[in-house]
């Protein structure tokens, strides 16, 4: 045992603190001494190691504020393009390939040689494209397969119209590119907008926007294929456009379309009959305008019923129907925005909207699985592209 001859109170000159001095200095301290020393020392260390939590907590809940505050005051378009920046795997390869189309040389009559292999290719070639007056509707069928019972407000129509065949920019060139812009949602974020762009002829579907969709869906329209209630109504739909054609479904969208261009209203009666308000004055000249030969509908669906489960007249998609077309005025055709993706029932079904994908379950009209397996036979063959990569 330790004999303490006397304490120091000496204060060190090197600022030590103040230690026991012992008889004998060999002797070791007896064990509640060091239990004493140790627990003091582990008491400090753990307020040190608490200081040093509760300040990278601190600095931890600051960072998790600043991301979920700051984006709420940044503008949305700004928000929209940090979030838009990104890209999957699958979306670089496609825009590669989307690049790799349009820089290489352009084949002509690529797509009616790739159409050989199909059983179905004598019916998808040698269409018209517009109604012209010297040429007359040769069924017996009502719109929108043919123009029975139109007659009369075809001709007041045509009369309208200045060049009702088809422009001179359209059958230009060696060898053309078409774009069929289509509706679906996974057109969104795809960035293709510049690569749409680049097409000889860009066909779009009905009230489908560009404006604030430039980079997604590009920013220019060749021919847009509408009937009256689906007409986009804001003037900024129409620029950069070339033309509008007019998709027959009544008699009375051929009067809409005389009165869209001689300026002359239609009359209360006449708009009451339309399912929805329709507008009254597009921005185009009269030559801007063209009436879709109703053959492309009755030839779309003639192929699409060898792929459907029912049997008769089969009213296709404006989308299928301005695919078709497109194989009579381009050499090489590419779709983009098409495919409607069923097991996702929660994924976008439009680009420019937030209905949901299980909404299409409602559609009676047309039959969209059979239009699904229709261009996937053509995007097999070669004879048609797809872009979005969703068929």
């Amino acid at each position: 045992m330790v004999t303490l001859n006397h304490l120091s109170v000496r204060a060190p000159d090197d600022g030590s603190p103040l230690l026991l001095e012992a008889a004998e200095a060999a002797t070791p301290t007896p064990l509640f001494h060091w239990q004493q020393l140790i627990a003091e020392t582990d008491s400090w260390e753990f307020s040190l190691g608490r200081s040093k939590n509760l300040a990278f907590s601190l600095v931890l809940l600051i960072g998790c504020y600043s991301a979920i505050l700051i984006p709420a005051y940044l503008p949305l378009d700004t928000v929209a393009a940090l979030s838009d920046d990104s890209h999957h795997p699958e979306d670089l390869v496609l825009l590669n390939e989307s690049a790799s189309l349009l820089s290489g040389p352009c084949p002509p009559r690529w797509c009616l040689n790739h159409l050989k292999s199909l059983s179905l290719s004598a019916g998808l070639q040698d269409i018209p494209v517009f109604v012209q007056p010297e040429r007359s509707v040769p069924w017996d069928l009502s719109p929108p397969l043919g123009l029975q019972g139109s007659e009369k407000h075809l001709a007041l129509a045509l009369s309208s119209l200045p060049q009702p065949g088809l422009p001179p920019s359209l059958t230009e060139g060696n060898c053309r590119r078409c774009v069929v812009v289509g509706n679906g949602g996974v057109l969104h974020g795809s960035h293709l907008g510049s690569h749409i762009d680049q097409y000889d002829i860009i066909i779009r579907l009905n009230n489908a926007p560009v404006s604030g969709y430039e980079k997604d869906a590009g920013s220019h329209t060749t021919i847009r294929l509408v009937y009256p209630e689906a007409a986009p109504h804001s003037p900024n739909e129409y620029k950069n456009t070339t033309m509008v054609a007019l998709v027959v479904f009544k008699s009375l969208d051929l009067d809409w379309l005389t009165s869209v261009i001689t300026k002359q209203p239609l009359g209360f009666w006449s708009k009451i009959w339309f399912w929805r308000e329709v507008v009254d004055d597009i921005p185009l000249r009269p030559e801007n305008f063209r009436i879709l030969h109703p053959e492309i509908i009755r030839k779309t669906g003639q192929v699409l019923q060898k792929y459907a489960l029912k049997q008769g007249n089969m009213v296709p998609t404006l989308g299928a129907s301005a695919l078709v077309m497109a194989l009579q005025l381009c050499d090489q055709v590419s779709l983009a925005g098409f495919g409607y993706n069923m097991q996702h029932p929660e994924a976008r079904l439009h680009y420019y909207e937030n209905i949901r994908m299980d909404a299409i379950k409602a559609q009676v009209v047309h039959d969209v699985n059979a239009e699904k397996l229709f261009l996937r036979d053509l995007v097999a063959a070669g004879a048609v592209t797809d872009l979005t990569g969703a068929l």
